[in-house]
């Protein structure tokens, strides 16, 4: 409310009353989240105009009745995937990561859902993100180690890998098999 407050004020005691809005909203983010305010400044702060949520991409790509995943640097997988960059379109966004995660050329067929990330996924985060899942067709290329990933393979539903439950979970590959099974799909969203 105070950055909405802030972009379209006028009155020079109503910008003062919205900035201390502000900063004593992040020092309430910053107690509740054992966060430093530093941080918490940073992540919310700096940002101008109407807040809104953070788009992060994620594809599901088949081969044999199997779903690809990548695994993280921690050792967790995931599907490939990540924020959405400004000047990209969900899916040119979901093609790239696929490139850059899973060294694969793909193609990004139909949009699965889109999800409120707190309803389905944990911890929650400071900032509101909606996860978009799509499933894609690979074109070819080959996994190479990079700087997000180490690995790459295919898992069955019944022999999924520990997974990074903070960008995917077992429910949510789930519904990535059913939409990738059904004869016709309808879109889920929250």
């Amino acid at each position: 409310m105070a950055q909405a407050g802030l972009k379209y004020g006028h009155d020079q005691f109503d910008l003062e009353r919205y900035e201390r809005i502000r900063a004593i909203a992040a020092e309430m983010i910053a107690y509740k989240a054992d966060i430093s305010p530093e941080k918490v400044k940073d992540l919310f702060c700096n940002e101008t105009g109407y807040q809104t949520p953070k788009l992060d991409t994620r594809a599901a790509i088949f081969r044999d009745g199997k779903i690809l995943l990548v695994q993280e640097l921690d050792g967790k997988w995931s599907l490939p995937g990540g924020w959405v960059d400004v000047g990209l379109s969900v899916g040119e966004n979901t093609v790239k990561e696929v490139r850059e995660e899973a060294g694969l050329d793909a193609e990004a067929l139909f949009l699965i859902a889109v999800q409120d990330r707190d309803k389905h996924n944990r911890p929650k985060y400071a900032h509101k993100i909606c996860k978009i899942f799509v499933l894609c067709r690979a074109l070819g290329g080959a996994f190479r180690p990079n700087t997000e990933t180490t690995a790459s393979g295919y898992f069955t539903l019944e022999d999924l890998p520990p997974l990074a439950e903070n960008k995917n979970t077992a429910e949510q590959i789930k519904m990535c098999f059913e939409a990738y099974g059904a004869e016709r799909w309808t879109t889920r969203f929250d």
